[in-house]
């Protein structure tokens, strides 16, 4: 079976997204929680940069992910900057605490990682059990603008011991009535001109209409949505390359 954020896809997410790093989302969630007093969850917080500075604001933010490997780096990332957050492995789909909590976030798209519809519908069921009444859900998602069957794109990370990390991504599947791509990425660790390590990852994405996606949290119970694009809330998208948030209120009978 191939990987999904091991050790080396982990490392590099670190080295490319590191904490604090912002595609204008860090500023927009920091805005949208300003209000919020109690606690927030992170799903997927991967290596913590989104989490970490949301810390450092002073907010009471747990976190999980379903990759051990990113989760180790961000509790070191944390442990630097002396923050004991919360922090545990599951799914979205399934995972089961005793908070309430008053804000559920997802930047980035993240949420699409989830490719299977079942598994995503109960996994926003999942977050709307664990929202406090009032409470908000916060996520991004984007479209797909261009999906080429087989095309192999290179990247590499220059590590600060001397060592180098290449990926070669590539999409082996694309199913339109479903509605999901999967890739296949391949990363490679090189020391001294010799390959060292070797990692395969499976990478599905899925994707939903705009319209598609407020209909399915207005039958979850999810309340007073609010859609944005590109990170300017209220603003309805108008072109397929614009990523959107969606912000939705948990209210209950």
């Amino acid at each position: 079976m191939l990987g999904y954020y091991s050790s080396l896809s982990s490392e590099v997410y670190d080295m490319d997204k590191p904490v604090g790093h912002s595609f204008g989302d860090v500023e927009f969630y920091v805005d949208r929680l300003r209000s919020v007093k109690g606690k927030i969850l992170e799903p997927a917080a991967g290596t913590g940069r989104m989490l970490i500075p949301l810390l450092e604001k002073g907010m009471d933010v747990d976190g999980f992910d379903t990759s051990p490997d990113m989760l180790e780096i961000c509790r070191k990332n944390c442990e630097k900057r002396h923050l004991a957050p919360t922090l545990f492995e599951a799914d979205m789909e399934s995972f089961s605490v005793d908070t309430e909590y008053e804000a559920i976030i997802i930047p980035t798209g993240t949420f699409l990682l989830i490719h299977r519809r079942e598994a995503s519908i109960q996994a926003l069921q999942n977050f709307y059990k664990h929202l406090r009444h009032g409470g908000k859900l916060i996520l991004d998602l984007f479209l797909p603008t261009e999906i080429s069957l087989g095309k192999v794109s290179t990247r590499f990370w220059e590590c600060k011991n001397g060592d180098v990390i290449t990926l070669e991504d590539k999409k082996v599947e694309v199913d339109y009535v479903q509605q999901y791509t999967i890739s296949h990425g391949r990363y490679e660790r090189w020391r001294k001109g010799k390959l060292i390590e070797c990692e395969l990852e499976r990478f599905p994405l899925r994707w939903y209409g705009i319209e598609e996606f407020k209909l399915i949290l207005k039958d979850i119970g999810f309340t007073d949505i609010v859609i944005s694009s590109d990170y300017r809330f209220g603003q309805y998208p108008n072109s397929p390359d614009q990523l959107v948030t969606f912000e939705a209120a948990a209210h209950r009978a």
